[in-house]
């Protein structure tokens, strides 16, 4: 399928405004917001008009407008997007997806583990430590993970709706959850969200978790176990770096044969 024709105006802007969000300046040779100002898709133009309007001064203030502008961007560009937000933008976790070039899929997942590869289809990762200073010491944090003829032995497969229903508690904090999955009113609309995610990989995709209750049974009641009692083959550094030790994780992988994608929750203490 053509790629739409606004979406190089889109990338462009959205490359903007995390470079002005992250403070690391325009790395592009043009300026994206002009190039963008020429596109014809309504959210463009929406969203250069809103940037333009932000006082630059104090700093924090404008940053943290820019960061509240490029959610809304990322929302408003495709359903996939604003359902990762919704489900994953509140608590520690990483999602992204790659390209599937290789035969043996480690390989691939891997690349999105070390964030070595684009998302094929330009849409978003959740990835707060994309730019974390510890990635100078740990490449792939917060990730360690084994050689690729490792890492499916740590992996068990599972079936679709526990790939479901194990996306969806993501949505849990790993200490002090108030309000489990299983016990939210709006728990179909959590479900329904980890299925959008989910259905980008298609009716033929596989899927694997590290977690060992899955070990016995490709279909956990994740939900009702919840992340906190969720036990599994741990992918984290042990470093202790930048005053954090990561001792909790819950990971979903999904593959096809175009793409991979890879899910992941993080508990911090």
């Amino acid at each position: 399928m053509p790629l739409p024709a606004d979406r190089p105006a889109l990338d462009l802007l959205e490359a903007h405004l995390e470079a002005l969000w992250d403070g690391t300046g325009l790395p592009l040779a043009h300026d994206p917001v002009a190039l963008a100002a020429e596109g014809r898709d309504e959210l463009v133009h929406w969203a250069v008009d809103r940037l333009r309007r932000i006082p630059r001064e104090p700093k924090d203030v404008f940053t943290r407008h820019v960061g509240d502008l490029l959610t809304e961007v990322r929302s408003r560009r495709c359903p996939w997007n604003a359902a990762a937000l919704r489900l994953l933008g509140d608590t520690y976790t990483f999602a992204a997806t790659g390209p599937r070039r290789y035969e043996d899929w480690a390989r691939d997942v891997l690349a999105v583990l070390h964030r070595s590869v684009p998302d094929p289809r330009g849409w978003i990762r959740v990835d707060g430590d994309r730019t974390n200073s510890a990635r100078h010491t740990a490449p792939a944090y917060p990730f360690d993970p084994p050689d690729s003829s490792e890492l499916p032995r740590r992996l068990y497969p599972l079936e679709a709706e526990a790939a479901v229903a194990a996306l969806a508690v993501m949505a849990e904090e790993w200490q002090s959850e108030s309000a489990p999955v299983r016990a939210r009113p709006d728990l179909n609309s959590v479900l329904a969200d980890a299925r959008t995610l989910l259905d980008r990989y298609g009716p033929t995709a596989r899927y694997w978790t590290n977690a060992t209750a899955a070990a016995s049974d490709p279909a956990p009641d994740f939900v009702a176990a919840g992340l906190q009692g969720t036990g599994s083959h741990g992918f984290l550094t042990s470093a202790y770096l930048n005053g954090l030790d990561l001792l909790d994780d819950l990971g979903l992988i999904a593959v096809n044969d175009d793409e991979v994608g890879v899910f992941w929750s993080f508990g911090a203490y």
